[in-house]
């Protein structure tokens, strides 16, 4: 009982010396102390709806696709290339692009100005999509030898927006390993012309012919992976398209 008491002491003692430090505490540190808690419960706040929208934004967003990521390159004046294998795709027009059924993998080629604005020719967009080169892939079965070659072309969609590819077979199995070459070549000569400014710093060309290689790439996941989801693939209302 005595402990008992003397704790209820002890805590009566402590109240009361609050109460008494409270009385005494100048008016203004008291508004400070409380702008400090209401700060908090604001910046508590703030940091909830910031997560909340970004949750949304995630939700909302065309997730990336499956993609192999085969190489980068940066080449000369800028020009930075990253080379994909991605899931088979249903691609127009039919005339030009193998349907979706026939296809292994979508072969693809992101080609794009550095994003940095000073390892790029003046006048130029950073990050901005590359026009009117002349690529193609070709891909060797290393066990067999036989071989696949095909243009890169112009797409555009809702992941990568405006890039180079081709829907293409595999000359083999999936779980074959194979060599992958990518021809880059600048522009037809009646493709694009060049002012001096450019010429005088550049040269009569875009940039340099260049060959990349790439040895035993893998494709099985990307072949055995499901097709691109559709989700985003519907005509917005109103333009009147009919879906393909």
């Amino acid at each position: 009982m005595d402990g008992i008491a003397c704790g209820n002491a002890d805590r009566n003692a402590e109240d009361n010396t609050a109460s008494a430090l409270h009385l005494i505490e100048p008016k203004g540190d008291r508004q400070m102390r409380n702008i400090d808690k209401n700060t908090n419960a604001f910046g508590w706040r703030l940091a909830l709806a910031v997560a909340a929208v970004g949750a949304l934004i995630s939700m909302t967003a065309p997730a990336r696709a499956q993609e192999l990521v085969i190489g980068e390159e940066t080449v000369w004046p800028g020009i930075v290339f990253i080379f994909e294998a991605a899931v088979r795709d249903n691609v127009q027009p039919a005339a030009q692009h193998l349907p979706e059924d026939q296809t292994d993998i979508h072969m693809e080629a992101r080609v794009n100005w550095n994003t940095d604005e000073t390892a790029i020719p003046p006048g130029t967009p950073p990050g901005g999509f590359v026009p009117y080169l002349n690529l193609s892939a070709q891909i060797t079965n290393e066990m067999t030898g036989k071989q696949s070659f095909v243009p890169l072309v112009p797409h555009i969609n809702l992941i990568d927006s405006v890039h180079y590819a081709y829907n293409m077979a595999l000359p083999g199995e999936s779980s074959d390993l194979y060599t992958v070459k990518v021809f880059v070549n600048a522009p037809d000569t009646f493709a694009l012309a060049t002012h001096r400014d450019w010429r005088n710093r550049y040269g009569p060309w875009l940039l340099p012919a260049q060959i990349f290689t790439y040895r035993s790439v893998a494709f099985g996941e990307i072949v055995n992976a499901p097709p691109r989801a559709s989700a985003f693939e519907q005509p917005t209302a109103g333009t009147g398209l009919a879906q393909q």
